[in-house]
């Protein structure tokens, strides 16, 4: 891998290589400019359009112009032909996060961050940006004039993005949550007045919420049970550990009871595996988003609704048309609530320098070159579909982008490291402004060995 990057550093001639630079960078300069609007118009000093504006505008991009954008792109490029062969795009999903899990162990071994930070550290190095950002950056590169994917540039680009999202979405409503609970060493229980008065202040604080947890997945917050907030899963496999060795401690005859706890442990176990399950919130994964992916593979993989809906001729071709006029707002205003929230700047944490700077380099900096091995690996295998260069690209994105801004509304929903979030995603998403051009820079090159 490093002789085939040390390869594309070294191929074309100066002027080619100054051409690919610009034709690399413009795009993402382009997006830096819609989000320095946002910053201006949502800062302090400024204060020219209010929080609240920002907060209605994500909840306008997430019901109605995502949703739009994933349909009708999503809906047009998917035919059943592709779904077989579009396999290793979810699963590319799953190794970026595995790879980023890995590296998270690594970042905790290496920056020690304090005890309580530990899982927060592992899931802020593994689960990165999949869906909005992708999808702008796709969305400006296919609007220069020189890009490398072809025609049906952001069609296809929107359409594998769309069709990576899903699985982001199970993960985090799975594994982010139940990782992202309160530590059980630090978790305090509160009286039943204490939780109201809680309740109380967060009604009137609600309008002063950080933009952060509004950003990507407004709403999230009404999902909030009343285990949210608790280490529900410590508390109890703690609770069934502890019963075990009290009963251990109450038997005479230590055989006959090591054969009983076996007996017993099983049931018990699958018992708390049950409420954990239940206290999952997976009904919430069918979210605008994942309705529109889901409405769009069915419709693109049934020819004769496709014909029905898609298309000049198309009977409902008008409805389309609007949904894509609609869609056309998805970009900018991604941008300016990703400008909104920069604007109120970073928050206060105790995760510790050399920690943050260990989960931004491994995050921005290693993870992308182990995905240029893991997707030339899967070239050389057949696994891609062959000539598609925005395919590979896609694939090549989703190790490249920095922590998923949903994470930020993950931990206000737990209650558990809502500054440090906000800190870290606030600095990574300005250091992704160097570490994307370069490695948007790497990738355009490599498609010339492909």
């Amino acid at each position: 891998m490093l002789r085939l990057l040390t390869e594309v550093a070294n191929s074309g001639n100066t002027k080619s290589a100054e051409q690919g630079l610009i034709s690399t960078v413009l795009p993402l300069l382009k997006l830096l400019s819609l989000a320095l609007f946002g910053l201006v118009l949502a800062h302090k000093k400024f204060q020219i359009v209010p929080r609240e504006t920002f907060k209605l505008l994500s909840k306008l991009v997430f019901a109605l112009f995502l949703p739009c954008l994933i349909f009708t792109h999503l809906g047009q490029s998917i035919t059943i032909d592709k779904f077989v062969h579009w396999w290793f795009i979810p699963v590319n999903v799953l190794l970026s996060t595995i790879i980023g899990f890995i590296l998270g162990v690594l970042v905790v071994i290496i920056c020690r961050p304090p005890q309580e930070f530990t899982r927060f550290t592992i899931i802020m190095t593994a689960f990165g940006n999949t869906g909005n950002l992708p999808l702008a950056i796709v969305a400006s590169i296919c609007h220069s004039m020189d890009h490398p994917f072809g025609p049906n540039c952001k069609r296809n680009g929107v359409a594998y993005v769309s069709f990576a999202q899903w699985v982001g979405v199970i993960l985090v409503y799975t594994l982010v949550y139940h990782m992202m609970e309160p530590p059980m060493e630090y978790y305090e229980v509160v009286n039943e007045k204490e939780d109201k008065d809680e309740e109380d202040e967060h009604e009137d604080n609600e309008a002063s919420r950080p933009l952060l947890v509004e950003a990507e997945w407004p709403g999230i917050e009404d999902t909030e049970t009343e285990h949210s907030k608790m280490p529900l899963v410590a508390k109890i496999f703690m609770s069934s550990l502890s019963n075990i060795l009290d009963t251990d401690n109450n038997v005479e005859d230590a055989t006959d009871t090591h054969e009983s706890i076996r007996c017993l442990a099983a049931p018990r176990v699958v018992k708390k595996m049950r409420t954990v399950a239940e206290q999952t919130p997976v009904q919430h994964i069918l979210q605008p988003p994942t309705i529109a992916s889901l409405l769009a593979i069915l419709v693109g993989t049934v020819p004769h609704v496709k014909a029905f809906v898609f298309g000049y001729d198309a009977p409902l071709s008008f409805i389309t048309d609007s949904l894509e006029i609609l869609a056309g707002a998805m970009v900018p205003s991604v941008m300016l609530i990703l400008g909104g929230m920069l604007a109120e700047g970073p928050n206060e944490s105790k995760l510790g320098l050399r920690t943050m700077i260990g989960i931004s380099v491994a995050r921005l900096l290693v993870l992308p070159l182990l995905g240029i091995g893991v997707v030339m690996s899967a070239n050389k295998m057949n696994f891609l579909v062959e000539g598609d260069h925005m395919y590979t690209f896609v694939l090549l994105l989703q190790y490249t982008t920095p922590s998923a801004i949903l994470l930020g509304a993950i931990a206000s929903l737990r209650g558990y490291a809502v500054s440090e979030a906000s800190a870290l995603i606030f600095w990574q998403h300005l250091l992704a402004l160097f570490s994307l051009s370069l490695y948007i820079i790497v990738y355009f090159k490599l498609f010339s060995f492909l």
